[in-house]
């Protein structure tokens, strides 16, 4: 990159943190290096999952690992307004459709097709028009139709293998507007790296299917195109990347067992991810 990097490390205060943090925390800062930029950004749109607690306990942790930035930290929650204000302009432009199905509904009608990263391909169902009011809509982006607004699928640099073909066509309809938060993961996240002028994309690898789907709101919305970097993750014993939800191995607790910052930066789980990526 000629120009001085801006990088950020963006986690959702779910649980506590724990090694994959680390690992991303310090892709992102290396990558910035001492002239670029470093920021933190908490993703606590997930209002039920996400508490005021777990917010705390995450910044508490990284200011003890000496990774909380000097710069003000964007808060999502603090933000609902903007990510709406974007959905309402995609509606306007007919991009956008709402879904009354459940996930049994989806299930159901599914043919089985799976998207990049795994999840079930949606079966079109409510684009047609013909569903049930009974319930909250979720949005779905009507990927056809923007693709065909952006004249194709979008590319993007990935750090070290050069530009990278898109697969947003075979990802179906994605939910920008969900039924119980309002928005999306993709929504906020490009809204947020467009709006904080963010450079290079570190993130971990289990992102990296999901990057076809930024690039589609990156065009459609006249974003910057940042640069990605997607590293290594730190995998368990049965080769499943380390999750809150499966109690992975915590910073808090490492360092109630009496480790210091430093030991936990040098955990051997850290360095060897860092050294893969």
């Amino acid at each position: 990159m000629t120009h001085l990097p801006v990088t950020r490390f963006a986690p959702s205060p779910t649980g506590y943190l724990h090694l994959g943090h680390v690992v991303s925390a310090l892709h992102a800062q290396k990558t910035a290096g001492p002239l670029g930029r470093f920021l933190v950004r908490i993703e606590d749109i997930d209002t039920t999952r996400c508490t005021p607690e777990l917010t705390d306990a995450l910044r508490e942790d990284l200011q003890w690992l000496g990774l909380w930035p000097a710069e003000p930290v964007l808060q999502q929650s603090q933000h609902m307004g903007a990510y709406a204000a974007v959905l309402d302009h995609l509606r306007q432009r007919k991009l956008l459709y709402p879904c009354f199905c459940t996930r049994s509904d989806i299930t159901a009608a599914a043919s089985g097709q799976q998207a990049p990263d795994g999840s079930t391909v949606y079966p079109g169902t409510c684009r047609s028009g013909a569903f049930d009011h009974s319930r909250a809509p979720a949005w779905r982006l009507d990927m056809e139709r923007a693709l065909n607004e952006i004249q194709g699928v979008p590319s993007w640099y990935e750090a070290g293998h050069g530009r990278v073909a898109g697969r947003a066509d075979e990802f179906g309809d994605v939910v920008l507007g969900r039924r119980d938060t309002g928005v999306s993961y993709h929504l906020c996240v490009t809204h947020d790296d467009a709006l904080q002028g963010v450079t290079c994309v570190t993130r971990g690898q289990d992102l990296y299917a999901a990057t076809s789907i930024h690039r589609v709101l990156q065009t459609l919305m006249k974003w910057p195109e940042p640069e990605y970097r997607h590293h290594a993750l730190i995998l368990d014993k049965s080769g499943k990347k380390l999750s809150k939800r499966d109690g992975a191995e915590g910073v808090r607790a490492l360092r109630a067992m009496g480790w210091s910052a430093d030991d936990v930066l040098m955990h051997p789980l850290v360095i060897k991810a860092l050294t893969e990526s």
